[in-house]
């Protein structure tokens, strides 16, 4: 007859603190250049999908230590100061934006670009001929970027294949930047 403490019991799961810390562990030691870039993109992976802690304290073994609640207070602090800079900018910058009114629904796709063929151009340097194309797909507007040179982007984030806009929303082809509005 077995006992209940024969059972195998099992680490209880990373809380996602433990988590944090890792990647900020990880995110410091490649800003220090400590870690490659192919060893900091491995390693986050590797984070993410840890189950323990121990695989966790694997990853950050050869990373300096934490300075402790200081450190780590006064690092927040600059991050919440630079995060509400960028967001002040962006607001100031929001009404001067010029606006790039949304067509009226149709089933063709708007494309974007320098090229004369395309129903927005855009005579730019940082502008490919045929930049993006804006479409409504199920009662959304839909950006894609085409495979660009200077990449497209929606409230400053790049888009990768396509991204859902709305009025509003601040894009971005190459270095030429509208408002999106609607008629």
């Amino acid at each position: 007859m077995t006992s209940s403490f024969e059972f195998p019991t099992y680490p209880a799961r990373l809380s996602d603190a433990e988590r944090d810390k890792a990647l900020r562990a990880l995110r410091e030691g490649a800003a220090q250049g400590r870690l490659s870039h192919d060893t900091f993109v491995r390693r986050m992976e590797l984070a993410l999908a840890a189950r323990r802690a121990d695989q966790l304290a694997a990853l950050t073994a050869d990373l300096p230590a934490e300075n402790g609640r200081w450190s780590e207070f006064v690092t927040d602090a600059v991050g919440a100061v630079s995060a509400f800079t960028v967001r002040v900018r962006r607001a100031w910058q929001a009404e001067r934006l010029p606006k790039l009114l949304l067509p009226a629904p149709s089933p063709f796709a708007l494309r974007i670009g320098r090229d004369p063929a395309n129903g927005l151009r855009l005579s730019h340097d940082t502008v490919s001929r045929v930049h993006a194309e804006l479409r409504m797909q199920g009662g959304l507007w839909v950006l894609r970027d085409l495979g660009s040179t200077n990449g497209t982007s929606v409230n400053g984030r790049r888009v990768v294949g396509a991204a859902v806009v709305q009025e509003g929303d601040h894009v971005s082809f190459g270095s030429m930047s509208f408002r999106l509005a609607v008629q």
